[in-house]
């Protein structure tokens, strides 16, 4: 397990999909965004699910997705509809 593996919310798998989609180190999910990080994944894995997105911001804020803040989880539950395959 690597760098990415030490964030919240995110295990082997996510961190095999992101390293899979070009993103290796925290810095670089950081400013890639969380929305852009899942659509890359959904390019490889079409059923990337919203607890994949909602992880990904939780990675990114360093927090468990569950204490996102719920302005934000309503933005990224509104991405998640207009883009989900």
């Amino acid at each position: 397990m690597g760098e990415l593996s030490k964030l919240p919310n995110i295990g082997k798998v996510v961190e095999q999909q992101l390293m899979d989609a070009g993103i290796r180190t925290g810095a670089e999910l950081s400013e890639t965004g969380a929305e852009n990080a899942w659509l890359r994944i959904q390019r490889n894995d079409p059923s990337a699910c919203i607890h994949r997105l909602l992880g990904l911001e939780g990675a990114i804020c360093g927090v468990p997705k569950a204490a996102l803040p719920p302005e934000r989880k309503a933005e990224l539950k509104a991405f998640y509809q207009a883009h989900k395959l």
